[in-house]
């Protein structure tokens, strides 16, 4: 995980969320709710003034008595009720999450109209609805999914509501880094600087609700996990099944889903095709409840014909068992235990690869059948996009490498970036 996760403070102010709130507060009345000091005693800020550029400048490099974010107020931002009329316009939208949304539509309104706004939460989301509104739209439909997954589930009205926040809240810790390393732009695409950027988000939204708002403490706990997965290839932490909360696994089915629908040729059968490409990575409780929505939509409808899929099936076979070839080769000439440990865990995600090929069939290219092309299609594509994130998993973990080993990690990286394109 990037060190600069672990040294997370909110006694300064974070410019990226000062730079979000500024934008927001040219639309939207932002104030001080009380006095705003250093640790000094000097005052920067008196209760009730608007927020504006001069806040900024006062607030450079200064320590603060308390965090910034506590001391300020959206008077006209986000509101239960405002959450309850987007979450109503989603709900009429034609989309491909209706099929799992709409069956509990009632339960999720409900629940939408009783969450608990802590005011750091309210400020936040509001800033992100403003100046983010890409990444609030995923929170929306994020609390949306989890709660309509925690209903479909049989849970009651408590598990609901976390839930229900746990989604809301999740990618809070993204506003504390560069906007442009945010995921809502299709973490897909995402170069190893932008990816390196994004992992500390997690930590940093877990933190910011632990230390800052009185939320339950699994709420805190699930965001931090929202990226693990059960078989401890997701970040920041590499958690495994044992560790992860039940709102975590939740959170993580619910963020898989939004990810695999973002992009043109978005369809819960993708969703539910990448949640089940690599198998033990998702609780599989959460994942059926998204299978079976699927399958209550029309059928996916493949891009190409049996002989170009299968030449393609071809080329990702070679191309994993040529990964695997060179990622063994390289690791006894790996001089330092960094690079090793980075050799360990691109053979480790790549025999996960090999596992979803096996158990998904695709060995046998010759026998796919014409009425399971887009399945198989979908597959392929999740596994090829598996294959380019194990580039970037390789190079967070080997971290600062000196010149031979980086040498030959990059050999490999660019290796597996070719093989997937």
């Amino acid at each position: 995980m990037n060190p600069s996760a672990q040294s997370v403070s909110f006694s300064t102010a974070n410019p990226h969320a000062l730079a979000t709130i500024l934008e927001a507060s040219q639309t939207k009345s932002i104030i001080a709710s009380r006095d705003i000091f250093d640790v000094s005693g000097i005052k920067l800020w008196a209760r009730d003034l608007p927020v504006s550029q001069a806040l900024q400048r006062k607030l450079l490099d200064r320590q603060l008595r308390h965090p910034l974010e506590s001391c300020l107020i959206a008077e006209d931002g986000v509101t239960t009720r405002s959450l309850v009329q987007s979450l109503e316009q989603l709900l009429e939208r034609d989309t491909p999450l209706a099929a799992l949304l709409q069956p509990h539509a009632d339960r999720i309104v409900h629940a939408a109209a009783h969450l608990p706004l802590h005011s750091v939460a309210q400020l936040l989301l509001t800033a992100g609805q403003v100046s983010r509104p890409a990444s609030f739209e995923h929170a929306l439909q994020a609390m949306a999914l989890t709660g309509a997954l925690m209903a479909a589930h049989g849970g009651g009205t408590r598990e609901l509501r976390l839930a229900m926040l746990c989604g809301l809240l999740h990618d809070l810790g993204e506003m504390y880094i560069a906007p442009r390393y945010g995921e809502a732009d299709v973490e897909r695409a995402l170069d190893f600087l932008s990816y390196q950027q994004l992992v500390v988000h997690p930590h940093i939204g877990k933190l910011l609700v632990e230390q800052l708002t009185n939320y339950p403490p699994e709420v805190a706990r699930a965001i931090a996990e929202h990226h693990e997965r059960l078989d401890g290839s997701g970040y920041p932490h590499c958690l495994h099944r044992d560790l992860l909360s039940p709102l975590g696994r939740l959170l993580a089915v619910s963020e898989g889903t939004l990810a695999a629908l973002r992009g043109e040729q978005a369809h819960l059968t993708r969703a539910s095709v990448a949640l089940r490409a690599v198998p033990g990575e998702y609780d599989l409780g959460w994942v059926g409840l998204v299978s079976c929505g699927a399958r209550r939509q029309p059928a996916l409808q493949a891009s190409a014909g049996v002989d170009e899929i299968r030449a393609r099936l071809s080329q990702l076979d070679a191309a994993l068992q040529a990964a695997q070839r060179n990622t063994s080769a390289l690791l006894p000439t790996a001089e330092t235990p960094a690079l090793k440990d980075a050799l360990g865990l691109a053979q480790h995600l790549l025999a996960r690869l090999r596992m979803g090929w096996n158990a998904s069939g695709l060995w046998s290219a010759d026998g796919v059948a014409a009425q399971d092309l887009a399945e198989v299609e979908a597959v392929e594509h999740e596994l090829q996009f598996r294959l380019r994130s194990i580039v970037r998993a390789a190079q967070l973990r080997a971290g600062v490498l000196p010149e031979g080993d980086a040498l030959r990690l990059n050999s490999l990286c660019e290796g597996l970036a070719d093989r997937a394109s």
